[in-house]
């Protein structure tokens, strides 16, 4: 099974790679990475100082992450000096793309010393706000002080994906980076009345498998309006079926960085083993071909009632419970749909913990 992916002249044995965050913080830790197996690797944001990050700053609850961390807590020159040196010598052939924020005059510092490290770039831009003039210019600088890919990394709080994409591509950048983290929200500790984990405003951002269908959207946006732009999804990736989701999408590979601090850090072994049969399970032959694939979006306004598979069926009465309409009675304890009720909306099949129920 092929599981590599190109892009803008990176070559990657796989589409999974880390996000920027607290796995990435250091040079011991990409090296853990990269012996994982993973087919790209990230450098934590560098900015031109050094974060304070307040602490506790990470709160991992469900199936959401929520911090309060900023950018790198070690100064640039600690980057520059010791960490990316080490990883240079070390990271053979896998690709590494590094995290930078975040204005104009930032990317004019930190470019040029950082481009004899990087094969890439990542540009977190969130502090740059929604005015797409600004972001033209800090991609225009970029562009003028880089020949190596580089990859705008989009907030959720952008109001038009579409047209920052458009923005950012007629400024020069390869890609996006889609998304990332959720915010601000908040985690209020009721027993001792205060905020759980916070910034000096009482908020934190959201991370992890809750944000995935919002970033599936975000991708897919950018893909659709500017195809010839690479995208790189992040946000929500938990398993082998979320990679092969953000493929469809239309990203060339993934970022996966909240599953593993909420399951475990063997998680990237195991998503990565885990692919090669969930490609084969849905009749893919490569990762390639996942990406070469075109959804299809098939509306239709007028459906039968659902179907039921008695052999299958539990009896477990989950479907009548949750039924919104009240359309649901049993019969010889599986499912009986009314006709006049039912709204043919999909709940009860999409709830179905054996799928016995079908459209």
């Amino acid at each position: 099974m092929d599981l590599s992916t190109k892009f803008d002249g990176l070559v990657l044995k796989n589409p999974l790679m880390p996000a920027a965050g607290p796995l990435v913080g250091d040079a011991e830790k990409i090296l853990w990475l990269k012996e994982a197996g993973l087919g790209g690797l990230v450098a934590k944001t560098i900015s031109t100082k050094d974060a304070h990050i307040p602490h506790p700053c990470i709160i991992g609850e469900g199936n959401a992450i929520y911090n309060c961390e900023l950018w790198t807590e070690y100064p640039k020159e600690k980057w520059i000096n010791e960490f990316l040196p080490e990883l240079k010598a070390k990271k053979g052939d896998t690709p590494l793309i590094i995290s930078v924020g975040y204005t104009k005059e930032d990317m004019e510092e930190l470019i040029p010393l950082l481009d004899e490290f990087a094969d890439a770039f990542e540009v977190s831009c969130h502090y740059v706000g929604t005015d797409h003039e600004k972001m033209g210019e800090v991609v225009r600088t970029i562009r003028s002080l880089t020949t190596k890919p580089f990859y705008m990394k989009i907030s959720p709080h952008i109001p038009d994906p579409a047209h920052f994409a458009r923005i950012i591509k007629e400024n020069g950048a390869n890609g996006v980076v889609a998304i990332n983290s959720l915010g601000p929200s908040m985690v209020i500790d009721i027993a001792n009345r205060k905020m759980a984990c916070s910034n000096d405003k009482g908020f934190v951002w959201m991370s992890g498998p809750v944000i995935k269908p919002l970033a599936l959207a975000t991708v897919y946006t950018i893909k659709q309006a500017e195809p010839s732009l690479t995208v790189i999804g992040v946000g929500g990736v938990s398993s082998a079926k979320d990679v092969i989701e953000f493929l469809l999408a239309g990203a060339s590979a993934v970022g996966m960085l909240s599953a593993p601090m909420l399951k475990g850090k063997e998680l990237y072994a195991k998503v990565i083993a885990d692919l090669p049969k969930e490609l084969e399970k849905y009749g893919f032959s490569s990762v390639q071909e996942v990406i070469d694939t075109h959804l299809t979006n098939m509306v239709t306004y007028e459906h039968e009632l659902p179907a039921v598979d008695k052999d299958k069926c539990t009896h477990c009465r989950l479907c009548e419970r949750n039924c919104p309409y009240f359309a649901i009675d049993m019969v010889e304890g599986c499912p009986s749909f009314n006709k006049d009720k039912c709204f043919r909306c999909g709940l009860c099949a999409s709830r179905c913990p054996v799928r016995a129920i079908k459209f």
